[in-house]
């Protein structure tokens, strides 16, 4: 996933002109990380929408809590125990809920990743997701061509996800140090590179509390931090508030990726000078329809070749767009944003 893919599963198109044969008696479980967060809202809704279109039915589960491995395992036994054909969800741990997933293959049911990756990846039936390094190294090109020679004194901090290392964490983390023209040492881990424009890495848990504190700690560490990556759009809102209160937030740009409405919103205000808008309700949509697709013919996704996902999109929010990187302004944005 360290490069821009395009491949499409097959009947990605078909569902944007015209809907499958119906699917009366098709269940499809949608599982997500938790119900509370805008990301996984729209993608229920889109599921939702999509599963009605097609005349199957939908449940959905939600961990308690971000990281809940636990609800999930029970979510998918339920599925199966009710005869689901298909499952799509969006693990909480990529390598723990492995196990689950294969028993729920064995039983017949298709199970499609939705996000984030399975550990390893071909422990799902498909997964369909943002290309997250692609994501990242968007804002990392726009930043630096934003800063232009500057860029050789750039001051970076970097506010990832989680110790955990998950497979999105990655991606992003290491698709910005490439598009910034950093050079990668193991492009499967974070914080092992060697440049010194990197202040330091530190985690926020995807919160705006998170990001704050994760912020506070960087700039302990160097005041003059210049330049800000953050895993997702609340840790920027954290981060921006840390900085704010420094007297920094002048000083400083900062970078994300999602594309929530709020988050575009700080696009449009100045406090995030650019970020990745991915779309959760295409990849809830486009998941349904595959599992219909299996059910009506026993065809699983077909994706392209050399490729081990189906890219769901992304597409580069600013008000300060740069030549030869494409992107759309924030009043755009606002149009297409979820949450």
């Amino acid at each position: 996933m360290k490069k821009s893919l395009s491949g499409l599963a097959l009947g990605v198109t078909a569902m944007l002109i015209a809907p499958l044969a119906a699917a009366d008696d098709v269940l499809v479980g949608l599982i997500t990380k938790t119900n509370t967060n805008p990301f996984f809202v729209k993608m229920r809704e889109g599921a939702q929408v999509q599963a009605e279109m097609l005349g199957a039915e939908l449940r959905t589960f939600a961990g308690r809590f971000d990281g809940d491995n636990d609800s999930q395992v029970q979510a998918i036994e339920n599925l199966v125990s009710s005869g689901a054909k298909g499952i799509l969800i969006t693990p909480n741990d990529p390598v723990a809920i492995v196990p689950t997933i294969e028993r729920a293959r064995e039983a017949g049911v298709m199970v499609i990743a939705l996000d984030t990756p399975l550990s390893p990846a071909d422990a799902a039936d498909a997964t369909l997701a943002t290309d997250n390094f692609k994501a990242g190294e968007l804002i990392g090109q726009w930043a630096r061509a934003r800063m232009g020679e500057e860029a050789d004194n750039a001051r970076i901090a970097l506010l990832d996800l989680s110790a955990s290392e998950i497979t999105v964490d990655v991606a992003r983390n290491q698709g910005f140090l490439q598009g910034f023209g950093i050079e990668l040492n193991d492009p499967d881990d974070i914080g092992d590179e060697a440049d010194p424009r990197i202040v330091g890495n530190d985690v926020t848990q995807g919160s705006e509390e998170g990001g704050r504190r994760a912020m506070e700690n960087l700039l302990q560490k160097d005041p003059g931090v210049n330049l800000v990556y953050t895993i997702n759009e609340p840790a920027a809102a954290g981060a921006y508030e840390a900085l704010k209160a420094a007297g920094r937030e002048d000083a400083v740009t900062i970078v994300s990726v999602d594309g929530g409405c709020p988050g575009v919103r700080n696009v449009e205000d100045g406090i995030i000078g650019a970020t990745s808008m991915q779309f959760p309700l295409r990849m809830a949509s486009m998941g349904v329809e595959a599992i219909v697709e299996y059910a009506n013919s026993g065809e699983k996704p077909r994706l392209s070749q050399g490729l081990d996902f189906v890219d769901t999109g992304v597409e580069l929010i600013t008000d300060s767009p740069v030549a030869e990187i494409p992107s759309v302004s924030s009043s755009d944005g606002l149009d297409k944003c979820w949450g």
